[in-house]
């Protein structure tokens, strides 16, 4: 029986997984290695994904790590912050209107990220995957991206020998051997970081066009999902209230990433919810002949709303950042709050959020325990 980590994006907000992961493994007894067989990782989701996965043979070390890089985290480690670099990338989008030759042979964007490959680069030995799948410590990583050409959301995996490529509606499983290159293309946030190339086409953000976020764990051969999501119960839905004026360019940006990061993931769950429900009523014959097999879920999803948390710690970035943001109307009185907690990559905010997800997995404690199948100690 194979268990699956599934991490979710989110920018800024993967901080709260660590949080989770942290709990997970404080439960875990100090012998045990890594509990996830397979791993899936999606935008900041796949920083994360990466690290446990590369150091599968020593989980507490893994997640040690995580929240060292995510607690000491600054904007400057993921883009350049520099008046000059954010105006630089806003006249070549600009002069691309006038001259299509303008950017050729790179992507537009908004902001530089070549510290955050830096980063990936000191923190994550991507050599060493192969090395975890053939001491069986890992059964696969999947990474997914965007194909901006062909619309496609592609699970890029490595793992076992025996996994192979897969196509479905708008999606494809494809092997390969996962590079720094895969974690960048999964962390292209549309507009705001560049696209990255890989093969013929070039890639953005996993979360873009994922309609099954669940479904690469099961295609690996997953038999438990563990999902950590990066948003508050869907139950919860914010009063509406008169507005005087239309929505600022934050606001919708906030909204377009919520769509993006948030719904496709609690769409799937639910379905699996109610999938699992239907096999309830069948007995194993009918299953086996339908081929149709329920999958233990257990989802950890954030009681704080990011979104109010992020307007506390926005002072924190830097001056040319909250300039942008004021610019677009990322302010509380022109909203846009939601966009400010994808983009805050400072460490009080991290901190916040990795607080935030290990209060609230120790609050699930006996559920992970059962999940993974420790016993309390």
């Amino acid at each position: 029986m194979k268990t699956a980590l599934i991490l979710s994006g989110g920018g800024a907000r993967g901080a709260y997984q660590v949080g989770v992961l942290k709990a997970i493994a404080q439960l875990l007894p100090r012998s045990d290695v890594n509990p996830f067989q397979i791993i899936c990782g999606t935008s900041s989701g796949a920083i994360n994904a990466a690290k446990v996965a590369t150091e599968a043979d020593d989980f507490h070390s893994a997640i040690k790590g995580l929240e060292d890089i995510w607690s000491n985290l600054s904007s400057d480690q993921i883009h350049k912050v520099g008046y000059f670099d954010i105006i630089k990338s806003i006249l070549k989008i600009v002069m691309s209107f006038f001259h299509s030759g303008i950017a050729k042979g790179e992507s537009l964007s908004l902001f530089n990220n070549q510290p955050l490959y830096n980063l990936l680069k000191r923190s994550i030995d991507i050599a060493r995957l192969d090395k975890m799948i053939h001491q069986e410590h890992l059964h696969a990583l999947s990474i997914s991206a965007l194909g901006y050409s062909s619309g496609q959301n592609i699970s890029f995996f490595q793992g076992h020998e025996s996994l192979k490529f897969w196509r479905r509606s708008r999606r494809i499983g494809a092997k390969t051997i996962l590079e720094h290159k895969h974690l960048m293309a999964s962390l292209a946030l549309p507009a705001l970081f560049p696209a990255v190339p890989i093969n013929r086409e070039y890639f953005g953000d996993g979360a873009l066009r994922q309609s099954a976020p669940m479904s690469s764990a099961l295609h690996l051969g997953a038999d438990k999902l563990l999902v950590i999501g990066v948003s508050g119960t869907s139950e919860t839905v914010d009063e509406r209230t008169v507005t005087e004026h239309s929505p600022t360019i934050a606001q919708v940006l906030g909204n377009l990433l919520n769509s993006a990061f948030i719904d496709a993931l609690e769409e799937d769950v639910q379905m699996l919810e109610r999938f699992n429900k239907l096999a309830s009523y069948l007995s194993v014959e009918q299953q086996v002949e339908m081929q149709i097999r329920p999958v233990e879920l257990l989802v950890i999803k954030p009681k704080v709303k990011f979104d109010q948390l992020a307007t506390d710690y926005a002072r924190d970035l830097p001056r040319s950042m909250r300039f942008l943001l004021s610019m677009i109307g990322a302010n509380k009185k022109g909203g846009g709050s939601s966009l400010a907690s994808y983009i805050l990559f400072e460490k009080h905010y991290c901190q916040a959020l990795i607080n935030s997800g290990y209060e609230d997995a120790m609050a699930q404690a006996e559920e992970i325990r059962q999940f993974v199948g420790v016993c309390e100690l």
